[in-house]
């Protein structure tokens, strides 16, 4: 399946990494993956599926894999990754696309249906919380559940000095507390993808500035009922990030969104959901485009 690679400049000094692949004429479908995480957070089997129909681009944000680690000596804030999104758009030349974001990239998608609804074709959002809920509820009043505990203790360790190997055991178990208990844990598999990105970042490190940005100007989930591009609510109900009812709640804030739950689904993206998750975004984004609803 053809593939391209390009550098696509966000901001002064600031260049992402950004893949293509799939057919050049079909239909644009960006990937937005979560905090601290970049474009191989998307697995290829997952991506191959979603290539089949769809130009899928996938990119580096800002300080992880192979983008500009601006952070130390220009600090941004989290709305600023949203506008990168749309730039990584303007860089390929394209005015509307579908877009899917994954956790913190679903709090990015659901900043772009409401700042830039005009480059969305259709939105899908997975493992996340609305605007203002969850660890986007900054103001620390919302009702719903927070992350599970061993998650947030778990965190604490994040980015400490640690060779290869101790980096490589640190990442698994991060998967294994992200996944949930409902489907089998594959530690052989994270550990092949964790190594996948290592070598395409050529650091051992952990990113870590999305933990630091500014998090301010994300308490905006009012807003969401204005929202009129279509949008896909995707429910992960083994998610210890964002559990239920927070996929509820957003598919209800959200102007005329539809929520579909995938069996299981944690904060990950195993081989055993690839298949029902590109599915129900294909079927999302083939109804959007013929300006039809799926049922």
């Amino acid at each position: 399946m053809r593939t391209t690679e390009h550098r696509v400049s966000v901001a002064e000094g600031i260049d992402l990494w950004v893949e293509e692949r799939g057919n050049p004429a079909a239909p644009p479908l960006l990937l937005v993956m979560g905090a601290n995480a970049g474009a191989l957070g998307w697995p290829e089997e997952l991506v191959d599926l979603l290539a089949a129909r769809h130009r899928v681009i996938r990119y580096d944000h800002r300080d992880t894999g192979r983008s500009t680690a601006a952070y130390d000596r220009a600090p941004y804030a989290i709305r600023d990754l949203a506008a990168d999104a749309v730039a990584v758009l303007d860089g390929l030349g394209i005015d509307r696309a579908h877009v899917v974001g994954m956790s913190m990239g679903g709090t990015l998608v659901q900043l772009l249906l409401l700042d830039a609804p005009y480059r969305l074709r259709s939105a899908t959002v997975l493992a996340t919380s609305a605007l203002g809920a969850g660890l986007a509820d900054v103001a620390g009043t919302g009702a719903l559940p927070g992350p599970a505990p061993e998650l947030l203790a778990y965190w604490q360790t994040m980015g400490a000095d640690r060779d290869r190997e101790a980096e490589l055991d640190w990442r698994v178990e991060h998967w294994r507390l992200l996944s949930g208990s409902a489907l089998p844990f594959d530690a052989a598999w994270y550990r092949a993808q964790e190594e996948r990105a290592m070598a395409h970042a050529g650091t051992v490190a952990s990113p870590v500035a999305h933990a630091l940005a500014d998090q301010s100007g994300l308490d905006r989930g009012a807003e969401l009922a204005g929202v009129r591009v279509p949008t896909l609510v995707v429910e992960a109900p083994e998610d210890p990030v964002n559990p239920p009812p927070h996929a509820e709640h957003l598919a209800a804030t959200i102007g005329g969104a539809r929520l579909v739950t995938v069996p299981g689904m944690g904060h990950a993206l195993p081989p055993v959901v690839h298949g029902q998750l590109a599915a129900a975004v294909t079927a999302h984004t083939a109804a959007a485009d013929a300006g039809t609803t799926v049922g």
